[in-house]
């Protein structure tokens, strides 16, 4: 083994097993193809009472899963020499398989069980924070101005060029999709849907969210000599949320109406396994103050394919970094990649050994001088309800 700040190199064939690993997580979209291309065209259906539960349609699968499948079980872990790589492929591995059990089960019983060993399920202190929220915050959002599809695909692309300036060769996109419902990150490309509202208030914080964190990371991790880094490690995706909604944090832009939405999925999340129907949960949502819309679009997200609990861990995971900075640590090395809390002591140990190359970019909001002061608020409160303080 070599000492602590020693250059090691990870043997090519060690790497030749996680870019295999790397190609096979970005040869299918599994986000993409969990989310109904029709939700646009089924909500209005929904509201006006014509139809009680949306039959939502899914892309067709691009890639068939048993033949990922069959390429999956031929890379073969046990020739990792590297002990702390050899971890880290092993839980992707498995994330892996069980991304691909999903995509085999979408719009079927078996979808739930499985999403709810992928992300989790709602666990009763998230609950009772997630309840109090709503309680407690019950401001709603001003209907200010909003950005159109076009104009916050404009705000975006200019936010990847100031990237851009600091390194040319960063592959990052933006794109309107007429299949994507609303604002989401597949990969390098940051997709927005032909009929996204953003509200002007907001703008800013969800360019922080996606660009910021999720692009961000993605270019940074995709540079590692360790490819897995950039399309994320295993359980990656609550520390990811957890940090975008930070930098909303940062920003000074989280609203009370952003707040009340993340608790609204966290408790959306709780109902659905709890064994409550669409109508049921956008109903509980309309009683707690949430416009119709909105309601739709969060219980549509909670029910996609059968039931998606990944929703819950935007809160879970900005929880979790808040304590983590609250107990003295530090956000420096979840730039590297996408990766989870839980895995940072063995990414220090293989930045420690020299084999982890420093970010490309960092996030913009880090050099506004009002972000350690925002920070600085958030961190350890364990009433997030004070995240407001100063904001809205």
């Amino acid at each position: 083994m070599t000492g602590a700040g020693e250059h090691a190199e990870l043997s090519p064939a060690d790497l030749a097993v996680d870019h295999s690993l790397a190609l096979l997580a970005q040869s299918f979209r599994f986000l993409l193809d969990i989310t109904p291309v029709d939700a646009d065209d089924l909500r209005d259906d929904f509201l006006e009472g014509r139809e009680p539960e949306p039959d939502f349609t899914y892309r067709e699968l691009e890639t068939d899963p048993a033949v990922v499948r069959t390429e999956l079980e031929a890379i073969d872990l046990g020739e990792v020499e590297d002990p702390v790589l050899g971890q880290l492929l092993r839980a992707k591995h498995r994330e892996m398989e069980l991304q691909l059990d999903m995509l085999e089960a979408r719009d079927t019983d078996d979808f739930l069980p499985l999403s709810v060993e992928l992300y989790g399920g709602v666990s009763p202190t998230l609950r009772k924070q997630a309840e109090a929220l709503l309680a407690s915050i019950t401001r709603t959002e001003p209907t200010g101005e909003v950005f159109d599809a076009e104009e916050f695909l404009a705000l975006a692309l200019e936010e990847i060029g100031h990237y851009r300036q600091e390194d040319p060769d960063l592959d990052m996109h933006a794109e309107i999709r007429p299949d994507v419902n609303g604002v989401m990150v597949s990969g390098d490309v940051l997709l927005i849907g032909p009929e996204t509202k953003v509200q002007r208030a907001r703008a800013q914080a969800l360019l922080h969210h996606e660009v910021g964190t999720h692009l961000v990371t993605q270019s940074n991790g995709s540079h590692q000599p360790i490819k897995v880094l950039g399309v994320g490690l295993a359980g990656y995706d609550e520390t990811q949320e957890g940090l975008a909604v930070l930098a909303e944090i940062a920003c000074g832009g989280l609203t009370a109406f952003r707040l009340r939405q993340l608790a609204s999925r966290v408790v959306t999340v709780h109902r659905m396994i709890g064994g409550a129907t669409f109508a049921e949960a956008h109903e509980a949502l309309v009683a707690d103050d949430f416009p119709e819309g909105s309601a739709w679009t969060t219980v549509m997200r909670v029910y996609r394919s059968g039931g998606m609990t990944k929703d819950a861990i935007y809160l879970r995971g900005l929880v979790e970094l808040l304590e983590h900075l609250g107990g003295g640590g530090s956000l420096d090395q979840l730039w590297l990649g996408k990766f989870s809390l839980r895995d940072l002591p063995l990414i220090g140990e293989l930045e420690e050994r020299g084999l982890l190359r420093p970010p490309r970019v960092l996030p913009r909001y880090l050099h506004d001088p009002a972000t350690p002061a925002n920070l600085a608020r958030a961190v350890g409160t364990h009433d997030l309800g004070t995240l407001l303080e100063g904001h809205a």
